[in-house]
């Protein structure tokens, strides 16, 4: 398995690749890894694996590991300097969503849900306004637990993301 550096060239600069996708996962606690080796396997598709700590990665020439140095935000700020138009990250993280929309590319969080260029700002304030208001303690607790629909609702928005780019790629 090769190991990417936390800062360098790979992968090649947008203009140097061609018309298929990429996929970036923001590994740590990602709970759909294993959906998306599988969705990218399918198509043959490179997937870079992104954590702050050594991740266990299956053995296949398409699947990369990216160890990033400790600290705040380095692996979402690894994928947002990388990721180009057409390319798909997977994120929960708002704040890295919106950084991968603005640059062309799509965005999807674990649990199926799209982040789109119309509504990502929106998105980013809710998350904001939640942040603020947990640290107030005005809302305690956290979200719904994942479950099997949502795993069932990424696999189609993956599935969707790959299919469209396919298409526009002609």
């Amino acid at each position: 398995m090769a190991q990417a550096p936390a800062s360098g060239q790979w992968p090649r600069p947008i203009r140097e690749r061609g018309p298929l996708l990429e996929i970036y996962v923001d590994a740590d606690g990602c709970p759909v890894k294993d959906e998306v080796y599988r969705v990218a396997g399918r198509y043959g598709l490179r997937v870079w694996v992104v954590a702050n700590d050594w991740l266990r990665v299956p053995d296949d020439p398409l699947l990369t590991r990216v160890v990033v140095s400790e600290g705040l935000d380095r692996a979402d700020d690894w994928i947002a300097e990388r990721i180009g138009p057409g390319d798909v990250a997977v994120t929960a993280d708002v704040p890295l969503a919106y950084r991968c929309v603005k640059r062309g590319a799509q965005a999807i969080a674990p649990n199926g849900r799209r982040f789109l260029e119309d509504t990502i700002g929106v998105d980013l304030a809710d998350r904001n306004l939640m942040t603020a208001l947990r640290e107030a303690g005005a809302i305690q607790g956290g979200g719904r637990p994942f479950s099997r629909q949502d795993r069932s609702r990424f696999l189609g928005a993956l599935d969707n993301a790959i299919q469209a780019q396919r298409r526009a790629a002609g």
